[in-house]
């Protein structure tokens, strides 16, 4: 096996189950920042890209068909994986940046293609229709991935064994 194909096995080698069992230790105030870093991470999306209608922000073209999926799933997965840094008193793991790229990604992919000023600045206003708009599909994809792949290491590692500490 090759060193990518090992690095991607890893990668997409998830430990779903932990994770899953992880979530059946959650405190009703834990539920409710994974709850409340949702709303807030919708806002954060929803309403620059006006995905959430508000009079500040607008939009040249409209949002395409998948974007209202990818914007609730990414509000979503980035309220679990916020409330994944709720203390608990058990040593954690160190954060990864996955969830940062995932949220960018989300921003750039739900976003109006015409709108976004550094895609403007580099492609003009036809190439960001012809080249940035067929990319959002696949950012948004990336986007999701990213997001799940960090929430469900976090939460794995919360039911994981901690390592012995020296004294």
């Amino acid at each position: 096996m090759t060193l990518s194909a090992r690095a991607a096995t890893r990668f997409f080698a998830l430990p779903v189950r932990p994770a899953t069992r992880a979530l059946g230790f959650w405190t009703p105030g834990r539920w409710g920042v994974a709850l409340a870093a949702a709303v807030v991470s919708a806002l954060l999306l929803g309403l620059p890209t006006d995905l959430v209608p508000n009079p500040v922000f607008g939009r040249e073209i409209p949002p395409t068909w998948w974007s209202y999926p990818v914007f609730v799933a990414s509000a979503l997965l980035a309220g679990l994986l916020v409330a994944t840094y709720v203390r608990t008193g058990r040593p954690r793991e160190r954060a990864t940046r996955l969830g940062s790229a995932g949220a960018l990604l989300s921003f750039l992919a739900v976003g109006c293609p015409v709108c976004n000023k550094l895609v403007l600045l580099a492609l003009g206003t036809s190439g960001a229709l012809t080249l940035w708009a067929p990319l959002q599909p696949a950012l948004a994809v990336a986007s999701l991935v990213l997001l799940a792949v960090a929430a469900v290491r976090r939460l794995a590692g919360e039911t994981a064994c901690p390592a012995p500490t020296a004294a």
